[in-house]
């Protein structure tokens, strides 16, 4: 056969992903802009206005590959040199993208759902690769172990830390229970999260508990205590079925108890029928809802009323925790919105309880608790401050208030209304 006539197939190339492609290129440009723009700054700053410069660009550090949520990404950080070090030594360094890093913040709240959900540290590598594609080095088996080793060197350090100088006005309690299988299958998450005096949530404690005991919750605080914790807070919340309260009366008997009301009306409505459900929800809501105490206790005592007769299991779910229910009523109108309910745990776990699912091997305790410490550390970084922090210098004070006003204000009103 003639070479002329011959016809030659050449191996197909690889399909790619061009709208990933493309958004990797947008990134890197916008990466390289935001990098320039911070050198430039760095030498506008520290160059006098005369004289020769003392910083000057110096070509560019190593290329590296950064992992994100959309892939790899290539960066090159400028370098700087100081002519005059002997000075003062100043290094430029970016902020974008600091020195050794290697994975997007968005990546280490995506391990750690993955460690959950069950694959393992030989298989991110397989499982990431359509997303990072083949050169994903750097989720080697190795490389996930030491991550992981890090990780729960963090968390024993978090544990341990000195609580001393911290106050917490507000407390939210509750204990998780994963769909990830631990060793011990009664084994729960024990979760604390508390408002500082300048209004910031924090995450307190996170610790393995057995079945939300009041032994557990008694060691978790007696543990607080021990770190320097002596200050109660003024408020707790959680779930009536917790045994936290028990302990919590023991540990820090003056804090005031408030249920919470998401935890609640779903008790009370698995003990209706569906036909009775949607009236029994909009009853409900007018009770928390309404603005005074007053008004609340009419509209409860109105939902008894409605349903004891025939749904007794309900009504006796309801009134049991009356009084804890409306506690609220005695701190500020602005806060109610966040200590109704558990609210600033729930959200939180909500992305973990969906994405964690039985796998067929069961995690280690430690495991279970370091994972679920780094993603309520992500998580905490996005809550919002608490409303109306301004009040809290007069909830620490023991400021009394009716229906969410500082009696000072009503009697004031009062006295106006009367004087016109």
């Amino acid at each position: 056969m003639q070479k002329d006539n011959v016809i030659g197939f050449k191996k197909p190339a690889a399909i790619k992903d061009v709208l990933t492609e493309v958004l990797r290129s947008g990134a890197r440009q916008l990466l390289a802009v935001a990098i320039e723009a911070e050198v430039e700054e760095f030498l506008a700053t520290h160059n006098c206005a005369e004289g020769k410069a003392r910083f000057v660009r110096n070509g560019y550090l190593p290329e590296r590959e950064i992992q994100t949520g959309i892939g790899e990404v290539t960066v090159e950080v400028p370098r700087v040199r100081d002519r005059n070090p002997s000075i003062e030594k100043i290094l430029f360094s970016s902020s974008v993208v600091p020195k050794y890093l290697r994975r997007s913040t968005s990546m280490n709240e995506f391990l750690p759902l993955l460690y959950l959900k069950g694959i393992s540290t030989n298989d991110f590598v397989s499982a990431l690769t359509p997303l990072f594609g083949e050169n994903a080095k750097n989720l080697s088996p190795g490389v996930i172990s030491r991550l992981k080793a890090d990780w729960e060197g963090e968390y024993a350090i978090w544990c341990k830390r000195d609580l001393s100088k911290h106050r917490y006005v507000y407390w939210w309690a509750d204990g998780i229970h994963l769909h990830a299988r631990i060793e011990d299958s009664a084994e729960c998450v024990l979760v604390i999260v508390g408002v500082t005096e300048q209004g910031n949530k924090e995450i307190l404690a996170i610790e393995g508990g057995h079945r939300e005991s009041k032994e557990s919750w008694l060691t978790l605080l007696r543990n607080l205590r021990e770190r320097g914790l002596k200050v109660a807070p003024k408020l707790a919340v959680g779930d009536g079925a917790l045994g936290f309260w028990g302990a919590l009366t023991e540990a820090y008997g003056e804090t005031k108890h408030q249920r919470c009301w998401f935890h609640k009306m779903g008790n009370v409505l698995d003990k209706l029928p569906k036909s009775q459900q949607v009236q029994a929800t909009k009853q409900l809501q007018e009770i928390w809802m309404a603005s005074t105490r007053a008004d609340a206790y009419k509209a409860f005592n109105f939902f008894i009323k409605t349903y004891e007769a025939k749904y007794p299991k309900a009504t006796d779910c309801l009134a049991k925790d009356k009084e804890e229910l409306l506690a609220f009523y005695d701190f500020p109108a602005e806060h109610w919105g966040h200590i109704r309910t558990t609210n600033p745990i729930e959200s939180t776990f909500a992305t973990v309880r969906h994405r964690t699912y039985k796998s067929k091997g069961c995690f280690s305790r430690t495991t279970i608790l370091t994972m679920v410490f780094k993603l309520c550390e992500s998580a905490q970084e996005r809550w919002i401050k608490l409303r109306g922090f301004n009040y809290l210098a007069e909830v620490i004070r023991g400021v009394k208030f009716i229906n969410g006003v500082q009696e000072s204000e009503q009697i004031n009103s009062v006295n106006k209304e009367v004087a016109a």
